[in-house]
């Protein structure tokens, strides 16, 4: 060995006994990873043997296997819990996916199984990724899903619970948190981040939430690969700029459109309703512009009505689907889908939409054409 491999394996040797005696394991994991990388080329199997020790260090084996070693984090004045924890994330129904969200969500899972490859080539998996969009359409589920197929455990940043009453102290309770979550190989979501990341130059904000952010940039800069941090907001106008530089990977959340409705209404209508198939086409133009949340709590209330009364569900739909629809067109869409499934008169379709029946009339199927598309439909 020469004088000057022995001298570098020495200067790092000393540098990770301080850094260990801090008793900050992420640090002692990055620097690791640094050292494998810097020495893959010079000593090929003490890089190889880093890099296993790191795939197998203890910390990632068993996630919050040990709570009660590692109280979960607590703000001082309330004593309320700063996190929530889904140890084993579970989902109702499946996240239903625009393709473009679906690829960057997949690449994810794909780099953190591919772990081995990436390390070969002096590479880490993506550690963050910022979830942007409106409020409703699957960010928090997305962050569950990407935990369930990760298995790891989910844990929920409470923006609520952070902002203590004495301000000062947030910027504690948010290190405090990310701290924890640092030493756990877990999803750490970040809801509603734009509470607390907001725009410096903002004259509206008092000098403490501004600090907020230089507190979270730092953490953000010292988050470990071997977790994963996502930020999630529904403002992302009111993102400090540097925040979103900090976030790897920025995905975009849309609005369904109607072919991603008609699949939200077939899997949470059909396991409870027979007649799913017949609903979905005017249910999907009525639902149009809606969030997932927004249809899943509207279609929840149906079924309430429907069941407190005694009534059949398809006429609480009829009433759910003409009320969702304002503009002319999308009522005279309603209208026509309403007759042409079969599922209310032309009279009735009027009293709903308000749409005239000539105006019904003209845009609907002759009987026997639907009649026949109808048979051919039919199992």
């Amino acid at each position: 060995m020469t004088e000057g491999k022995k001298s570098d394996l020495a200067t790092d040797y000393l540098k990770l006994a301080r850094i260990s005696l801090s008793g900050r394991i992420q640090d002692v994991q990055l620097m690791l990873h640094r050292a494998a990388k810097r020495y893959r080329t010079s000593d090929g199997p003490l890089a190889d043997s880093l890099t296993t020790l790191l795939q197998e260090s203890p910390t990632l084996a068993s996630p919050l296997r040990k709570q009660a070693e590692i109280p979960l984090p607590v703000d001082l004045d309330s004593r309320l819990h700063l996190l929530r924890v889904e140890t084993e994330p579970t989902i109702d129904h499946e996240p239903i996916f625009a393709p473009e969200w679906a690829a960057a969500l997949n690449q994810i899972v794909a780099e953190r199984r591919n772990a081995a490859s990436l390390n070969r080539a002096g590479l880490q998996p993506t550690r963050s990724a910022l979830f942007v969009g409106p409020p409703g359409v699957g960010k928090t589920m997305a962050a569950r899903w990407l935990a369930r197929e990760l298995k790891r455990p989910l844990l929920i940043l409470d923006l609520a619970a952070v902002m203590s009453s004495l301000l000062g102290r947030t910027g504690g309770n948010l290190r405090h948190v990310l701290d924890y979550a640092k030493g756990i190989n877990c999803v750490l979501l970040l809801d509603e981040l734009d509470a607390i990341a907001k725009r410096r130059d903002d004259q509206g904000e008092i000098g403490e939430l501004k600090r907020l952010v230089t507190v979270l940039i730092q953490q953000i800069d010292d988050w470990p690969s071997s977790g994963i941090l996502l930020g999630a907001t529904n403002h992302p106008a009111l993102l400090d700029p540097a925040i979103w530089r900090r976030f790897e990977t920025h995905i975009s959340f849309p609005l369904p459109d109607r072919a991603a409705v008609a699949q939200f209404l077939t899997e949470t209508l059909a396991p409870v309703f027979p007649n799913t198939a017949a609903w979905t086409a005017p249910l999907a133009v009525a639902f149009a512009g809606k969030s997932f949340s927004d249809i899943e709590r509207e279609l929840i209330a149906a079924r309430r009505y429907a069941a407190i009364n005694d009534v059949p569900l398809d006429d609480r739909l009829a009433i759910l689907a003409g009320s969702q629809v304002t503009d002319k067109a999308s009522r005279i869409a309603v209208a026509t889908a309403l007759v042409d499934h079969g599922l209310v008169s032309q009279r009735k379709a009027r009293a709903l939409t308000g749409v005239a029946r000539d105006t019904i009339r003209n845009r609907t199927a002759p009987k026997g054409k639907l009649r026949r598309r109808t048979d051919r439909e039919a199992p």
